[in-house]
């Protein structure tokens, strides 16, 4: 049984002050929820802080993005190695490092290969378009992204990998897919494009999220769903109580 995951994006947002008072309300929210792993991901700058606070409680850290190189002349990057030191997981390939930094399948793959081997779990991003789901291209872009972004990925523990199945369309928009919309994508294209390249014992274990305007008025609807384990939350996670009640609509 695949234990449900929920993990808050924080994107850009808050400064290391503001991240240490957010961290000193969260974490007695919801330290004692049990049944769920419960992960944040704030920006660069504050996970040190974070990861100070976060120490002795049962919320794991993640960073937003990394470098696939372990070092090097790449200023402004940041790599595996640094990161393995700080947080446990990793968000790659999130709709906004493709669309704004023209992150490819490629990308997202070499990144794959250099966080599993530094003992980071990534939480990897698929998602089409509105365009492309308009079209009918939803199977075709997510079968190709993770036939591009999985490939040649030495898997040996199902839980060091998490999908992020995220409709672009339904980011930030305020539009969700609707729980069953998105759960039928999983079931019948993501899981088996995964199986395909990991094989079906592997595939049921790995646990797909679902990110896309989750909120805590229609979390549980999404996590009712058999082949949706959790969530991966943007705005609504920078609010306390609002993160807390996705949470918790996850047991």
């Amino acid at each position: 049984m695949r234990v449900p995951f929920v993990a808050g994006n924080w994107k850009m947002y808050k400064t290391v002050s503001e991240a240490r008072t957010f961290v000193a309300e969260l974490v007695p929210a919801i330290r004692e929820i049990q049944g769920v792993d419960k992960v944040i991901c704030p920006p660069f700058v504050n996970l040190m802080a974070v990861n100070a606070l976060l120490e002795g409680s049962p919320i794991g850290l993640g960073a937003q993005n990394m470098h696939w190189e372990e070092q090097g002349a790449y200023t402004g990057e940041v790599s595996p190695v640094m990161l393995a030191e700080l947080c446990e997981y990793v968000i790659l390939g999130h709709s906004e490092r493709r669309g704004y930094f023209c992150e490819t399948d490629a990308n997202v793959n070499k990144k794959m290969r250099a966080a599993l081997a530094v003992g980071l779990t990534p939480i990897v991003c698929i998602g089409e378009t509105l365009e492309e789901n308009e079209a009918g291209k939803t199977a075709e872009v997510l079968e190709a992204q993770i036939a591009n972004g999985f490939v040649d990925i030495s898997l040996p523990d199902p839980e060091k990998l998490i999908v992020a199945y995220e409709p672009i369309w339904a980011i930030g928009t305020g539009k969700a897919a609707t729980a069953e919309g998105a759960n039928a994508i999983i079931a019948d294209v993501i899981r088996p494009a995964i199986e395909s390249l990991f094989g079906a014992a592997v595939a049921s274990r790995i646990r797909v999220l679902y990110g896309g305007s989750v909120k805590a008025n229609n979390a549980r609807e999404f996590f009712e769903q058999p082949d949706i384990d959790g969530g991966l939350v943007g705005g609504a996670c920078l609010k306390v109580d609002e993160f807390t009640k996705i949470i918790q609509a996850a047991i």
